[in-house]
């Protein structure tokens, strides 16, 4: 059975150039994200093809933020599909209209704390509270999670701090922003090494380009669970 710790974001066009990458991965991964990107390519087609037909599962990140009936709403739609994460904002009332939605299924809902693209100047530019990231990304995970969220998404480099909260107690830690040793970072700014990621808490890491980018993704994918082994 693949380490289901390790999760491939199908941050590709469509949904045949998504198929084509699942079956080069082949059982080596079982896990995978579908995004924002994908949904107008046929990602939630894509979502359910691989969960229903294939055996995956499915981390369906779609960030929802909205007033809470339409968030409500929007999840349960998306619980017909029998899939396994969802994100959504971490605000809490946006946290407690999706636990609402996705009440008496099997479907996590993962709090977004702060993306993994964002630094201080972004959040001012954004008009968020003054203060250190780390901090402000501590106390959102910490309100998610008080608000009902299964888990949160944070960068690798809070994984440790939140996996420390008393709110945290049983809850996901996902880590996107998750790059091999000499990868690229491409547009994330913090980072971390898959191998420091679980290390540092997180139950599951989030990898895209340093896979599908890869000439080989099976032998890229193989070798980062070959480094996950080692915890």
């Amino acid at each position: 059975m693949a380490d289901e710790r390790l999760i491939v974001a199908l941050d590709v066009p469509d949904v045949l150039t998504g198929l084509a990458l699942a079956e080069k991965l082949g059982d080596s991964v079982g896990f995978y994200k579908i995004g924002l990107g994908m949904l107008t390519g046929g990602g939630l087609a894509l979502a359910n093809e691989l969960k229903q037909e294939h055996g995956k599962r499915i981390f369906l990140d779609m960030k929802f933020f909205d007033i809470g009936a339409t968030v409500e709403a929007a999840v349960r739609g998306i619980t017909q599909y029998d899939l396994d994460f969802l994100t959504v904002h971490g605000d809490p009332q946006v946290v407690r209209a999706a636990r609402e939605g996705a009440a008496g299924t099997g479907l996590k809902i993962l709090a977004v704390t702060v993306l993994t693209s964002l630094d201080r100047s972004d959040l001012d530019a954004n008009l968020i509270v003054p203060g250190d990231i780390h901090d402000i990304t501590l106390e959102r995970a910490a309100r998610a999670l008080e608000a009902g969220a299964d888990g949160v998404i944070a960068s690798p480099q809070e994984a440790a701090a939140i996996r420390a909260l008393p709110q945290a107690s049983g809850r996901l830690i996902v880590t996107p922003g998750v790059r091999p040793q000499g990868a690229a970072k491409g547009d994330q700014k913090r980072v971390a090494t898959p191998l420091q990621a679980i290390r540092d808490g997180a139950d599951h890491i989030v990898v895209g380009r340093p896979v599908w980018q890869s000439q080989d993704p099976r032998a890229a994918a193989e070798a980062i669970l070959q480094e996950l082994q080692a915890v």
